[in-house]
């Protein structure tokens, strides 16, 4: 099985291990455990109160500490519940709750694609399957996912490189630009959001040189479990918070688009608590699990054209599709002043609601909209909460919204554009393709990633059909608390944490 070959450290080379912790005890880089990324109240409070002190937006090691999804809005604190926005009925249109934790306090690049990028490396560097004194990490996305990849390399003093498609947001580049160790670890590949398969491609090349180590998302183990474990029982307390102050509620579905399938893994959390449906949100331009479909959109950030390898397949129990179109033209709306004006003083959005707009990206957008078809679909009440997570803000996506502008809004955005916007795509969601999954709907899905994993990229077929079995996933989870220990004799061995 691929996590616990990881997690067993096959094939550790312990000149390697030694080489790690001498870089890491010189560069006074500790490592926190999954367990209080999860939970950071299990930080140690000498290392609280350093990183107290340090900018989240420094390439500081301390910054390692603020993984998670408990720094409040300055990013500076922990705050005791994940920082969320509870959306109502006056902006989506229906009576239940949707409640948004939001990515963009995460540390360095706004997203909280640094907790995956972590939960993909740390492992390997405990295990001596990565020597930060010779490798370079390679990072394969369609952009949140390189930088937070390129952020906690640099984090941990070793190289960094971002790759992905040269028709992203230029926001992306110009903060890469800033972060990568040289221009050349910035690799531009074909296309756009849906080109997946040209990035794997590159990383082939990539990877004939025996000195670059992939860390495919896709396909990175860690990136489930981290999110499964941090992402799920963030999520699970912010719930349990809303439900101690009104205890009728109840969690009826965690929302979220596939992406790498890294952030769905939150869905098995709460489901195995909560009982709660887990939802798969990709994009209508592109239909993988709805119709086995393909094509190009713009909802950036949540992958297509195939079923990730780590994706959790035969535990979804909902698919469905949101048009960029949608999410375009809703960024627009939220990002603009006439926007947020039409929304207060037409709609009776809430101010406090309002000024979190700018916390929603496209992906974010999309999850959204996919919690509002949901909530249609089964008819849900007040009383049933839908979770899902804004991956990212509106801060990525300035050059996006320039372009929705000049392609929807020729003539300007105004208090019209506005109505018509907000009618068509929030009052007016419809709960078409969406599809209640059977089980032989699920098998459809799991056999598509046959032709990616198995024949494009060389996983065996024994290893990719052991994914079927529940079984597998209880024991991949049960990586994070091997990891820990490892994570706390590497700490042991560099003595970092025990310097005053």
């Amino acid at each position: 099985m691929l996590a616990e070959r990881i997690a067993a450290g096959a094939g550790v080379d312990e000149k390697v291990l030694e080489r790690t912790a001498s870089r890491f005890r010189e560069e006074r880089i500790a490592l926190p455990t999954f367990a209080q990324l999860a939970d950071p109240r299990l930080i140690p409070p000498p290392i609280v109160r350093q990183v107290a002190d340090v900018d989240p937006d420094d390439a500081h090691p301390l910054n390692l500490f603020r993984v998670h999804w408990f720094n409040d809005a300055s990013r500076w604190k922990i705050a005791a519940v994940p920082e969320h926005v509870v959306l109502t009925k006056e902006l989506t249109g229906v009576e239940s709750p949707i409640v948004v934790a939001l990515g963009d306090r995460f540390p360095m690049i706004r997203a909280h694609k640094v907790l995956a990028a972590y939960g993909c490396l740390a492992p390997r560097l405990v295990t001596g399957q990565f020597d930060p004194t010779r490798n370079r990490a390679v990072w394969p996305s369609t952009g949140n996912y390189c930088r937070g990849g390129v952020a906690i390399s640099r984090l941990m003093r070793c190289r960094g490189v971002a790759v992905l498609p040269e028709g992203m947001s230029r926001e992306r580049f110009a903060w890469l630009e800033q972060w990568v160790t040289e221009p050349a670890d910035i690799i531009r590949t074909p296309g756009t959001e849906s080109n997946v398969k040209e990035i794997y491609d590159r990383c082939h090349e990539l990877a004939l040189d025996p000195e670059n180590v992939i860390f495919n998302q896709f396909a990175e183990f860690g990136n489930y479990v981290a999110h499964y474990l941090a992402t799920g029982s963030a999520l699970d307390r912010l719930f349990t918070s809303l439900q101690a102050a009104d205890p009728p509620l109840r969690l009826r579905a965690f929302v979220s688009a596939t992406g790498s399938a890294g952030t769905i893994a939150a869905g098995d959390y709460l489901k195995e608590r909560h009982g709660s449906l887990i939802v798969a949100c990709e994009a209508l331009e592109c239909p993988t699990l709805l119709y086995n479909g393909f094509g190009e959109h713009n909802i950036q950030g949540i992958g297509d054209k195939h079923i990730p390898l780590i994706h959790n397949v035969l535990n979804t129990d909902v698919a469905l599709a949101v048009s960029d179109r949608a999410t375009d033209r809703l960024g627009v709306l939220f990002g603009s002043d006439s926007g947020r004006t039409y929304l207060a003083a037409r709609r009776g959005v809430p101010v406090s609601t309002i000024e979190q707009l700018p916390s929603l990206g496209l992906s974010s957008i999309c999850n959204v909209l996919g919690a509002i078809k949901t909530a249609k679909h089964y008819g849900l009440g007040p009383e049933d909460v839908l979770v899902t997570v804004a991956t990212d803000g509106a801060a990525m996506y300035g050059s996006e919204r320039e372009l929705a502008l000049a392609k929807y809004f020729p003539g300007g955005f105004g208090e019209l554009e506005a109505a018509e916007v907000f009618g068509e795509h929030l009052l007016g969601t419809t709960t078409d393709n969406l599809r209640e999954l059977t089980h032989t709907e699920r098998e459809r899905i799991f056999n598509l990633g046959y032709y990616t994993w198995v024949e494009q990229q060389g996983v065996s077929i024994d290893d990719f059909q052991a994914r079927r079995a529940p079984s597998y996933w209880e024991r991949t989870r049960g990586a994070a608390a091997e990891w820990d220990e490892l994570i706390g004799d590497f700490n042991t061995r560099t003595g970092v944490l025990g310097d005053p």
